[in-house]
């Protein structure tokens, strides 16, 4: 290093409250329509018996756990199960006229950075979330966007969660989507089963109108624009200010898969 240069200032982040915004993988979960399943292997039964395969030992060997043998767990699950982030792959092959990014391709970047949460829970069920309505929620909250901030879109519908009702709720478009990633932002979440409105609603917009264009429209924004969604988040409301905090949402890392599962957390 000449004498001229100078070594870069270490950024400290501190936070008095972290907010987990995320649902974790539940056996039969009631809010997955492909049900997860969850195999345990016990201390007292199959971890014993993983014990004496694996190390020819007796229970009676096992001095220092007391005769028990360890815990695993079989997890099977799709990667859209619990809250998660999806990836650019999971709309289509191509995103931008380029090769769609499988979640482990998708830049750390994205996924840790500043929060901001818009205030939509007076959308109904069915509705679709309009341009008008995000600008509406920026204005309220005195905020402009700026590129990589995490955009959390609060409509409170994980007060249902594990019930049938939680998978009533309104709905991004294709225009709203593509309004929040021209303005340079990369991961947008909601606080609902879905990102576009519920399966049962566009097919009866696509039945009436015979138009094919409004079929998860907002997903497939992510055919002309690149971008990331995190669906399934809780506690959005638990956050005490809509801006001013951090974000991260890291995915975990699936081969070549279209999402991968994401423990969402606030650092306030």
């Amino acid at each position: 290093m000449s004498s001229t240069e100078t070594v870069p200032s270490e950024q400290t982040i501190s936070f008095t409250r972290m907010v987990d915004l995320s649902t974790g993988i539940e056996h039969q979960a009631a809010h997955e329509p492909w049900k997860p399943s969850i195999e345990r292997i016990r201390h007292e039964v199959e971890g014993v018996e993983w014990v004496r395969n694996t190390f020819g030992a007796s229970p009676e060997d096992l001095v220092a756990s007391g005769g028990l043998g360890p815990a695993f767990e079989e997890v099977t699950a799709i990667t859209h199960c619990g809250t998660h982030v999806d990836a650019p792959f999971h709309y289509g092959p191509q995103s931008g006229g380029k090769p769609a990014k499988t979640i482990e391709e998708c830049p750390l970047e994205w996924f840790f950075s500043d929060g901001v949460i818009l205030d939509l829970r007076h959308k109904k069920n069915g509705e679709k979330i309009e341009i008008v309505d995000l600008e509406s929620a920026l204005d309220l909250i005195g905020y402009t966007l700026k590129p990589l901030d995490i955009v959390m879109i609060m409509c409170g519908r994980d007060v249902d969660l594990g019930s049938p009702a939680y998978f009533e709720q309104p709905g991004m478009t294709r225009a709203s989507t593509l309004w929040l990633v021209s303005q340079g932002i990369k991961v947008i979440g909601v606080d609902m089963y879905g990102f576009d409105r519920k399966f049962e609603d566009m097919a009866a917009e696509f039945k009436e109108t015979g138009d094919g264009s409004v079929i998860w429209e907002a997903h497939f924004a992510g055919l002309e624009q690149e971008y990331c969604q995190i669906e399934k988040l809780v506690n959005l409301r638990e956050v005490p200010r809509p801006f001013g905090f951090k974000v991260a949402c890291f995915p975990i890392k699936v081969e070549k898969a279209s999402a991968g599962w994401s423990r969402v957390v606030a650092f306030v």
